[in-house]
């Protein structure tokens, strides 16, 4: 395996490098306002159009842990995997109809302002710490961990060095503010696509080649043929990763929290459309979800193909690291096998996927704490400027922080994408029920919020660290309960987040009838079923990722 980048490669990734460097000096040079006007520095207010932001939401949302846990998950598990990428589709779709008119009538531009006006500064300022300690400690810090990792594998260049450049390269662009962000993300999804399309032809025509039907066209036959196992989106609870997909709840249980939460309640990801009106946030959301479709041809089919050439004796000293087979070399082992100019252009699609989710994650943090914790706790009098400013020296710290302390987080260990998802699924549940009941109910009061932010927590660590106490085998034959590597029963993980949830949503509901004043709660919002009529286009565009949607699983169930 060649973990080198010819000079060819080097030109293809300078070019890529000029382009999206060039481009977002030219878009900061146009509107100079970025550089003291809060809205527009973390919002782009009015100024990103619906392909911006929705080739922004991919190009933040796809970075190391799809293009490399993800595709491990495709040797390992198989095409189910994509269920996170197909679901978010839909939830995309419910996040544009029914989340987006609710934020922008209400003029919210960060999650803890909508938890404070909404409830109180409590859960506010509870909440947005949390946050800003969640996505430095586990997501920026594994984004920047999981890329250097991957582009170490294909260059060969030395693994802090990477780290130093990505991060450099991010706050780059991040100082510029949301409108360079933005922008610069459509060319960094162009690239992002176009690489690992790139791979994709190259993992096909390997197994049309080897198994002597050349072609894209003949390699996906033969990927049904030899692998059938990894070609169904339900899996029975007899399968050895039931626990990360638990068969039915991918489709009607705990993945919607995981997908409603991620894209309707977090900072990274709606910051996108919060600058914009809602017609235009709408369509950019859309936008992007008919990109996520697209995904799992990117990110999967190169895990299965590379499965299948390792069943059939390829790939044996590629696929292991430290002794055992590890499928999150897939990727990796499939880019160090094209040919000069093409690895250039893959890992230049890698590269634009860790710097666009370092860019949106760090302005995303910039942007609580220097409006929800800066200007209202440390210095209220803060000008526009001075908030900006702070907002710029925060990039840069956490930046060096996420270095510094990516090392010592287990993220080899555990692998990148289940580290992020199951850290994050700890407070997910209560933070979703805190937001989609005051959203929808106007009596959910603040201590109703305060249990679900700290019973929902409670209960997501005993539920993970129960089989370590009460035997759980009962459970095996609703399948809710299924034994781990070790032989233990445990629950999946997307389970306990469903339970979790649920019993947030009882509590908040008891706590809220029990307090009399809930009954003309002042903080609850006034809600037109109006503002949730969507356009004729948009509910054309819906109706077909519906469909869709619809087809994959049952093709593929």
């Amino acid at each position: 395996m060649n973990s080198s980048l010819h000079f060819y490669d080097y030109l293809v990734f300078l070019f890529y490098f000029i382009v999206v460097a060039g481009y977002g000096f030219f878009i900061y040079r146009r509107k100079k306002k970025a550089t003291t006007d809060t809205k527009d520095f973390f919002l782009a207010e009015g100024s990103l159009t619906w392909w911006a932001i929705g080739a922004s939401l991919i190009a933040s949302n796809i970075s190391a842990e799809q293009f490399i846990g993800m595709s491990g998950n495709g040797f390992s598990i198989g095409l189910a995997i994509s269920t996170y990428e197909w679901m978010a589709a839909a939830t995309l779709i419910v996040v544009a109809v029914f989340f987006l008119p609710i934020y922008l009538k209400n003029k919210i531009f960060t999650m803890p302002q909508f938890l404070s006006q909404r409830y109180n500064e409590t859960v506010s300022l509870i909440m947005a710490a949390f946050w800003l300690l969640l996505y430095v400690v586990v997501n920026l810090t594994s984004i920047l961990y999981l890329g250097a990792l991957a582009i170490t594998t294909i260059s060969g260049i030395n693994f802090y060095a990477c780290m130093v450049l990505l991060a450099v390269f991010a706050i780059f662009i991040t100082l510029g503010g949301m409108k360079v962000i933005g922008y610069t993300d459509v060319i960094q999804v162009f690239f992002l696509i176009l690489g690992g399309l790139a791979t994709t032809y190259l993992a096909l025509s390997l197994v049309g080649d080897t198994f002597g039907t050349p072609g894209v066209g003949g390699g996906l036959k033969q990927l049904f043929a030899q692998a059938p196992d990894h070609f169904h989106m339900i899996l029975d609870k007899d399968d050895k990763s039931f626990l990360d997909l638990p068969g039915l709840s991918v489709l009607i249980g705990g993945m919607w929290i995981v997908n409603l939460n991620y894209w309707g309640c977090n900072q990274y990801i709606t910051q996108r459309a919060l600058g914009a009106d809602l017609k235009t946030a709408r369509n950019g959301l859309l936008f992007a979800g008919f990109l996520k479709l697209l995904m799992p041809v990117i990110v999967v089919l190169p895990g299965i193909a590379a499965y299948v050439m390792h069943q059939k004796g390829m790939l044996q000293a590629e696929m292991v690291k430290n002794g055992e087979l590890n499928p999150d070399n897939a990727y990796p082992v499939l880019l160090n096998m094209l040919p000069i100019g093409l690895k250039g252009l893959s890992f230049a699609a890698l590269t634009a996927a860790v710097v666009a989710s370092l860019a949106g994650k760090a302005n995303s943090i910039a942007t609580i704490y220097s409006l929800d914790i800066y200007k209202k706790l440390i210095k209220p009098a803060a000008t526009e400027k001075d908030v900006v400013r702070m907002g710029r020296i925060v990039v840069i710290t956490t930046m060096v922080i996420a270095i510094v302390i990516s090392n010592f987080m287990g993220i080899d260990k555990k692998g990148g994408f289940q580290f992020i998802q199951e850290y994050t699924g700890f407070v997910s549940p209560g933070v979703f029920a805190m937001f989609i009941l005051g959203f929808f109910w106007k009596r959910t009061t603040s201590n109703a919020a305060m249990f679900a932010m700290i019973g929902g927590l409670a209960l997501s660590f005993l539920l993970k660290f129960l089989p370590n106490w009460v035997d759980l085998s009962p459970l095996y034959n609703i399948a809710l309960a299924v034994p781990n590597a070790k032989g233990i029963y445990e629950i999946a993980f997307i389970d306990r987040m469903g339970i979790v949830f649920l019993f947030c949503v009882i509590g908040m509901v008891i706590i809220s009838l029990a307090d009399p004043k809930s009954k003309n709660n002042p903080k609850g919002l006034e809600v037109d079923a109006s503002m949730f009529k969507p356009a004729p286009a948009f509910t054309l565009g819906a109706v077909l990722i519906c469909g869709i949607l619809i087809a994959l699983y049952t093709i593929f169930w």
